[in-house]
């Protein structure tokens, strides 16, 4: 016999658990089911955990640059990796039981613990349980992919999820994979000591950013000691006694490197594909996002998609946002939209990059007339006070509205500076709001409104 529910919520990643919790608080009677660990990626194997390493080794690379700021440590330094990964693992399990504790106290909100499957568009499994609703949620996130290039299967591997679990120091740690993930590994693990070969099969990292961008993010890992391989093809790895060997096919440097650990960094796929959507007629595209529409509905009635499975935006914060236009469009009479959202992200490198908007290449391709300033971070005193002048700021603005189009800040604080000029986005107003404030002095975002005084036509 089947149990039935106002509504049920597949997977507990950003948007699930505040969606269960406010059905719950409106009177209805809520299921949610989480096959494995309470938070998702972002909690276990993402945000947390990652940025929680990243200011470790923050930490490191600070202490070995002390004697630049006058700093003299006695006796050498050495990196305890074990207790870098205990760290982790208490703020990790904080908020995982967090989430957990949160769901199960929750009052109208039942939690299942298991694999849920879909019998058919408004009926799911759960071990031997049958659940019913009228509304169900699919909020089960992503993995990482595994290419299957030649040799893959003959030789041990990591992803990151595998890297949660790593308390030493790899000797040689070889990243395939040159976008966001990658770079975090790479300069982590090379602050932390370990000598680290980043190999890209295109002909630059992130290439999603602009060159210039993605030229300076290059610098910095360089002058760091990582090595960059680009045009990598015909990737393949094989087995070298204990270690791994991954031959390249590269127009520079050697045809081959060997590294005692790899890690694969080469994009997600979703979690959708072990749900059982074909019995409830739900559509997904040849890569496995499910399809929606402006409110996050999928082809199903009543069946809606939130988080990463949709392919409208890998992140914790694209994820609570489709929790936000679900609960509005449900239950406030907020019509609000997907289709409203201003993309905006950041890559967690030491100095940040912080994007939001179009780039300069998407402008251009859209040929509309604009005006785009440049600064770059050695003209930026907060920076040079810092001595972190790596990096560069670029604002892109619509010559006929003067609004915004689009700006990245990889620079010192470049992830929180980005948000002045996302605010001023979602406000509809001109770049001259911005460029008239007064901001405080010494800081990174006080040169916004001086770069802007210098914007010029986009050539």
């Amino acid at each position: 016999m089947s149990k039935k529910y106002d509504a049920i919520i597949i997977g507990t990643g950003q948007s699930g658990p505040s969606l269960a919790a406010r059905l719950a608080q409106e009177g209805m009677n809520v299921a949610i089911i989480e096959r494995k660990l309470f938070g998702g990626t972002c909690v276990n194997t993402g945000c947390i955990p990652t940025k929680t390493l990243v200011s470790s080794a923050r930490v490191a690379h600070v202490a070995r640059r002390g004697k630049e700021f006058g700093l003299i440590i006695d006796g050498s330094m050495t990196v305890d990796m074990k207790r870098v990964k205990q760290r982790k693992d208490e703020i990790v399990a904080k908020s995982n039981q967090g989430v957990e504790t949160w769901l199960k106290d929750t009052e109208n909100c039942t939690v299942y613990e298991g694999h849920g499957r879909f019998e058919d568009s408004h009926s799911l499994r759960v071990g031997e349980e049958i659940l019913e609703a009228e509304k169900i949620f699919i909020n089960v996130g992503g993995r990482a992919f595994i290419p299957p290039f030649p040799g893959i299967e003959s030789v041990q591997y990591l992803t990151n999820s595998g890297m949660m679990d790593v308390d030493f120091l790899p000797e040689h740690l070889i990243i395939i994979g040159g976008s966001y993930i990658g770079l975090e590994f790479a300069q982590m693990y090379r602050r932390f000591g370990s000598q680290v070969t980043i190999v890209e099969k295109a002909s630059r990292l992130i290439q999603r950013e602009d060159e210039d961008i993605s030229q300076a993010v290059q610098d910095i890992l360089e002058n760091e000691g990582i090595q960059i391989r680009l045009d990598a093809d015909c990737i393949d790895a094989q087995k070298d006694e204990d270690r791994v060997r991954v031959n390249l096919d590269c127009d520079k440097g050697s045809r081959e490197v060997t590294g005692s650990h790899l890690l694969l960094a080469v994009g997600r796929v979703p979690n959708t594909d072990d749900l059982g959507l074909d019995k409830a007629g739900i559509e997904t595209n040849e890569r496995g996002y499910i399809g929606v529409d402006d409110q996050l509905q999928t082809n199903v009635p009543g069946v809606w998609a939130l988080g990463d499975c949709n392919g409208q935006g890998a992140f914790t914060h694209t994820s609570y946002n489709d929790y936000e236009i679900v609960a509005a469009n449900l239950l406030d009479d907020d019509p609000r939209r997907l289709s409203d959202r201003i993309l905006a992200y950041a890559l967690y490198i030491d100095p940040p990059l912080g994007r939001v908007g179009m780039t300069e290449d998407q402008v251009r391709q859209s040929g509309r007339a604009a005006l785009m300033a440049t600064r770059p971070m050695t003209r930026v005193g907060r920076a040079v006070e810092r001595g972190e002048t790596q990096g560069l700021m670029k604002i892109l603005v619509d010559a006929e509205t003067q609004q915004i189009l689009g700006a990245a800040v990889l620079g010192v604080g470049g992830d929180e500076v980005i948000h002045s000029v996302l605010d001023v986005m979602y406000a509809g107003a001109p770049y001259t709001v911005i460029q008239r404030a007064v901001h405080i002095h010494p800081t990174v975002t006080e040169l916004i409104p001086t770069m802007l005084a210098d914007l010029k036509p986009l050539q």
